[in-house]
């Protein structure tokens, strides 16, 4: 059966997909005649064409191309401007994490939870040093632990388990859902939270660095503290113009280095890239975040920092990403231990389908289930 489709709607699911009308020619031969209106594809193409561009199929019978709203507070600027055109990849991982955090929700109640006793118990004018330490805290956060481990990874694992027995389901993945094709970009986003006082989550973009991936946990945490909901994009250098993203990255910013201990261990006399480098290890943070606060306790001049900041990044960026690694604990890494072993129990005591289980794990096979389960100690 042939199908009547607005060539506009066709054009508007490439732009969307970031992928011009030409290059899907290879995939779809006919696409250009559905253009041009000469011919009408089949049900079954608009189908294909539709996950092939990643948006719905109810899409394509729109009378006109809808303008998606990203459904929380979008933070995200360039130069200072909105962004203002979110990927398919980034509104299907912000819709996932919607629908497990409904979930959670639910299930967290069912069972007689009492909501977090944290979220939103700050504002603006809350003191950064007094929120930052209160955030520690309440994760465990124990800055001479940190010293201890071995690298940044380990680090960041840890902080991780720490926001996770605290309550926060934290979820870290460089893919859409567990879809290895749809790979998420760093550049459009870093992060967001979404706040609730019974299933806080917060999302890290797991393309970007492991220290990185470290700042952006502080900072989406401290949008929990405020208990706001929030798309970011924030690098600690940043300065945002918008003051809750400014009060969230000094939060981030004190949680990892408090100011006070900086001042302490900053060796004002030694080489700077080697001290930069010491004091990364120390605190177990990117070398960027301690040049922010190398200059914000005033041991360098503006055009210094600027100086030092842009020589780090070319640094890093000319560093390989590590890839790889096993399979079960990168899964419980995407969807987060307190969300994956809730739901796991929750399927086989029978109050959750496998099909919805599957669906929001990620997973397709019955035996992949079974060994998830056994890594967590639930079977």
């Amino acid at each position: 059966m042939r199908v009547a489709v607005k060539p506009e709607l066709l054009r508007w699911a490439c732009t969307r997909a970031g992928v011009a009308p030409d290059e899907m020619t290879h995939r779809f031969p006919q696409l250009p005649a559905w253009v041009s209106g000469e011919v009408m594809p089949t049900m079954r193409q608009v189908e294909d064409f539709a996950n092939a561009t990643h948006a719905s199929v109810g899409f394509f019978f729109l009378p006109q191309p809808p303008v998606e709203q990203i459904p929380i507070p979008d933070y995200r600027t360039i130069d200072g401007c909105l962004m203002r055109h979110p990927s398919p990849n980034l509104l299907d991982t912000i819709y996932i994490c919607q629908q497990r955090q409904e979930w959670y929700r639910d299930f967290a109640r069912s069972a007689g939870d009492a909501p977090l006793p944290f979220i939103g118990t700050a504002d603006l004018t809350s003191p950064v040093e007094t929120t930052a330490d209160r955030i520690r805290t309440a994760l465990g956060f124990n800055l001479d632990e940190r010293r201890m481990l071995p690298t940044w990874t380990e680090a960041l694992r840890r902080f991780v388990v720490q926001a996770d027995e605290a309550g926060v389901l934290v979820m870290v993945s460089g893919v859409v859902g567990g879809n290895a094709h749809r790979k998420l970009d760093s550049d459009e986003f870093r992060g967001f939270a979404l706040s609730d006082g019974y299933a806080p989550l917060v999302f890290i973009n797991g393309s970007d660095t492991k220290s990185a991936q470290m700042f952006t946990l502080a900072h989406e945490i401290a949008h929990l503290w405020l208990g706001e909901s929030a798309l970011s994009d924030v690098v600690p250098t940043a300065i945002p113009a918008n003051r809750i993203e400014s009060w969230c990255n000094r939060v981030a910013a004190e949680v990892l280095v408090p100011l006070d201990v900086l001042r302490r261990e900053y060796r004002a006399d030694a080489d700077l890239r080697e001290e930069t480098k010491r004091l990364a290890k120390r605190f177990k943070v990117s070398t960027l975040v301690i040049l922010r606060r190398i200059f914000d306790a005033g041991g360098l001049t503006q055009d210094d920092f600027w100086q030092a900041y842009r020589a780090e990044l070319a640094f890093l960026r000319a560093i390989p990403k590590g890839t790889g690694g096993d399979f079960y604990r990168m899964q419980l890494t995407r969807v987060g231990k307190r969300f994956a072993s809730a739901l796991v129990i929750s399927t086989l005591e029978g109050r959750t389908s496998f099909t919805e289980s599957f669906r929001m794990l990620g997973l397709k096979k019955m035996a992949t289930f079974r060994e998830l389960s056994q890594s967590l100690g639930v079977i």
